[in-house]
Order: structure tokens, then C-alpha cells, then sequence
């Protein structure tokens, strides 16, 4: 056999021909091709050719999948266009009745429809129902979304420390927790509200203070599941504060849990203002669905329409946002929405 005396350089490739050949410089890299110097023919290689590369579409993220599944649920769709139609009207309130829904500019108890210069009629002081209930409608959603968005903060807080750091820390706020708790929510919220002023800030910070603890217990339990995850793990090697690893590793992916709160919160929240401004706790100076239903529970029987009007819209607002909340409890959800 002989011997090579010259180096290969980068284009070349060895081939070898059978055990009394000689190897052969092929002036590629490996073309696939091998001489039987016995038979004198060349034959094309048996190793095979690489597979093509399929181009597949990437696969769409979670929040893609979590919107498609959301706009295809008929309920939440419609359910989310009223309230963007109330909260439209709520604030286009100092367009439509610029002035104050508290003024009597009527013959008090006309009936909706008697007048045509007030649709829904006057209460017992001449008051426009319509006027009211634009306005209700600004105070009554200002009061649910601004409790919601206290209780939620301060719930995030306090969960997200005691599922984290656990200990000793997460005792003493899992007992702080419950010593809220103890207490029904609405009670609590009456004496809060009786001791305070009331105007719409205490009965905001009020409605805040009572609902807290429902989410400070979802996000702890979500903190602690999450807690020992390898992303958390990984986060911490790198040096990661404590800080950071809540903010910008554990709680985007405990988010889920808690928007869908959020929407059932504001609900409650609506609920809540509502009861304290029929039991003429709420602020005297504005006009809310739930003090207009106050203003006339003494009427039922001779104008129930004052009472029937604010609690219609009551009722589709808070069934509007319940709805809401399922579909996107549906669409959140990663198991109910991985067939959709």
C-alpha cells in the first residue's frame, strides 16, 4: 500500500478503495463515491441523504392562545361589549346631562315614557331617573374598579411575601389573614365605613380592606407552587434578588389566577357600595345606582319604577362582569383551554 506524501488540504478527502487498494485524494469533501479497481467501475455510496428539513409554523404563545380561546366564547364577548357601553356612558355623563343629577327639574313621579324630556321619569323630588343613573353608573364602576384595583395590590403584597419567604413571615401574615376573615366582610364594612366619614373614599378604602384577604390567600398558595420551580431556581443561581425573582419571574405566571379574581372583585365591589348607599352609608353628595334604589324603597308600591331601573342595571353590570370572568377562567385556563 502505498504512501501519502503530501498533506491534504481542506477541500480533499480520503477515500478508502478495499484492502489491496490504494487510497485515493479525492479533490472534495467526501463526495460518496468509492473505486473497486477490480471490477473497474465506480458505484454511488450507500449512505443515505439527509432527511428534508420541514418548515413548520411556530407555535403560538400562551397569550394567542388565551385571546383566540376568549373570542370564541360567545357570553364573554357579548358580556364585555355592554360594559364597554356602560363605561362608555359613564364617561360621556358630563356630555349627555351636563347638569347635576341632584337638581329637581321636573313634576316629581312622572312615569318613564309620560314625558318625552324625561325617558325614565322623575323620582319624588322632581329628579330625572335618566340623569341619576348615567351618573350611578361613573360612581358605581369608579367605586368597583378602584376598590378592585386596592384590595388586589394589597392582596399581591401580602401574598406574594408570606408564599415566598415563607417561615416565620408567612405565620405571621397567614394569621393576620385570618384574624380578617374572622369577621364577616360585610359587617366589617359597615363598622369601617360608620366609624369613617362616609364619602366615596372610605367606602372605596372600606370595600378595599375586606376583600384583600381572598387575594393574598390565591397568591400565596400560587407563590408557593411556584416557589421551587426550576425558572425560580435558575434565577437565584444567577444572583437574582428576592425582588426581582417576585416581580419578574413568579408573578407573570401566577397572573392567571388573579385577573380572573379581579373581574369577580369588581362585581363584589358594586355589590357592596350598592347595600351601604341603601342603608344610607354612602357619600350624600353623589348620585349611585345603590342610592337611588335607597331613595325609593319607601316608594315600591306607588312608583317601583325608581327602584326597578338602578337594580336592572345592577343586576346586568354584575352579570356582565361574572361573565366575563368565566370566559376568562375558560381562556386562562390552560386545561380547559387546550382543546379549544
Amino acid at each position: 500500500m502505498g504512501v501519502i506524501e503530501r498533506s491534504l488540504s481542506h477541500s480533499e478527502a480520503i477515500v478508502w478503495a478495499g484492502p489491496t487498494s490504494e487510497p485515493l485524494v479525492l479533490p472534495g469533501p467526501g463526495f460518496g463515491l468509492f473505486t473497486d479497481r477490480e471490477h473497474g467501475t465506480a458505484n454511488s455510496s450507500d449512505a443515505q441523504a439527509p432527511a428534508p428539513v420541514v418548515a413548520t409554523a411556530p407555535s403560538p404563545s400562551s397569550g394567542q392562545r388565551a385571546l383566540k380561546a376568549f373570542l370564541r366564547n360567545p357570553s364573554g364577548l357579548v358580556a364585555l361589549a355592554f360594559l364597554l357601553l356602560v363605561a362608555g356612558i359613564a364617561l360621556a355623563a358630563p356630555f349627555i346631562y351636563p347638569d347635576d343629577p341632584l337638581a329637581m327639574v321636573g313634576r316629581p313621579f312622572l312615569w318613564p315614557g309620560q314625558n318625552p324630556d324625561f325617558p325614565l321619569g322623575t323620582d319624588s323630588l322632581g329628579r330625572d331617573v335618566a340623569a341619576g343613573l348615567v351618573w350611578g353608573a361613573r360612581i358605581s364602576l369608579l367605586v368597583g374598579f378602584t376598590a378592585m384595583a386596592l384590595g388586589v395590590s394589597a392582596g399581591i403584597a401580602v401574598g406574594a411575601t408570606a408564599g415566598y419567604f415563607g417561615g416565620w413571615i408567612d405565620d405571621v401574615l397567614v394569621r393576620l389573614t385570618e384574624v380578617v376573615q374572622t369577621v364577616p366582610s360585610f359587617v366589617l364594612l359597615v363598622v369601617l365605613v360608620a366609624i369613617a366619614q362616609p364619602s366615596i373614599t372610605t367606602v372605596t378604602g372600606a370595600i378595599a380592606m375586606v376583600t384583600w384577604p381572598m387575594v393574598a390567600r390565591l397568591v400565596r398558595a400560587e407563590f408557593r407552587s411556584l416557589r421551587e420551580k426550576d425558572f425560580v431556581t435558575a434565577a437565584r443561581a444567577i444572583g437574582s434578588g428576592p425582588v426581582r425573582i417576585i416581580l419578574r419571574e413568579i408573578l407573570p405566571n401566577a397572573l392567571s389566577p388573579i385577573i380572573v379574581t379581579a373581574s369577580v372583585l369588581v362585581a363584589s365591589a358594586i355589590l357592596m357600595e350598592s347595600a351601604l348607599s341603601f342603608l344610607g352609608l354612602g357619600d350624600p353628595n353623589l348620585v349611585s345606582w345603590g342610592s337611588m334604589i335607597g331613595a325609593g324603597r319607601e316608594l315600591l308600591r306607588t312608583a317601583w319604577y325608581l327602584t326597578a331601573i338602578p337594580g336592572f342595571a345592577i343586576v346586568l353590570t354584575v352579570l356582565a362582569l361574572n361573565l366575563v370572568g368565566d370566559a376568562l377562567n375558560d381562556a386562562l385556563n390552560p386545561h380547559l383551554s387546550a382543546g379549544r
